[in-house]
């Protein structure tokens, strides 16, 4: 019986793991959000609420603290100066899970894990962009150098020959 066992293991080694959730951290410090797998951002999210903690307290010890568990310094100083002020009035609950349903390849349930206070939409661009489909017009043509196609190239050769 797995009793009072809190750590989520997800099929890895303790130094994999580590690892992975520290990656994991930095991504969603670097993007705002990240789309991985249920148990992944399920796994994440203590490990970047204890982060954003370590950024609100802003000493140099947290900082060093954070440092040492992400291993990147640039996003420790993103952490630190840009999101932790975000949430400054904040006591908890830093990020938020989002499921999108299961992967197409191994049904695996796929979720969005962004911090609450991110307030940006992503625009949806592709469907605008299709209808600015352009035919060509013989202003582009005069600016443009025409190509030459490769079948006619042989066959220009070939008739020169002859």
């Amino acid at each position: 019986m797995r009793h009072q066992k809190k750590t989520v293991k997800l099929g890895r080694t303790a130094e994999h793991r580590k690892a992975l959730l520290a990656n994991q951290v930095c991504s969603l410090i670097q993007h705002q959000r990240i789309k991985t797998t249920l148990a992944k951002a399920k796994a994440v999210r203590p490990l970047a609420e204890k982060m954003l903690t370590l950024g609100k307290n802003g000493s140099l010890h947290a900082r060093r603290t954070a440092l040492s568990v992400l291993r990147q310094k640039a996003a420790v100083r993103k952490l630190f100066e840009d999101i932790a002020p975000r949430s400054a009035n904040r006591s908890g609950g830093y990020t938020r899970i989002i499921k999108l349903g299961q992967r197409k390849s191994d049904a695996a349930p796929i979720a969005l894990l962004e911090w609450v206070d991110f307030a940006e939409v992503p625009e949806e661009t592709a469907p605008a962009e299709k209808g600015k489909t352009r035919k060509s017009v013989k202003g582009d043509a005069e600016s443009k150098p025409a190509r030459k196609s490769k079948k006619a190239e042989p066959n220009e050769k070939a008739s020169g020959e002859k």
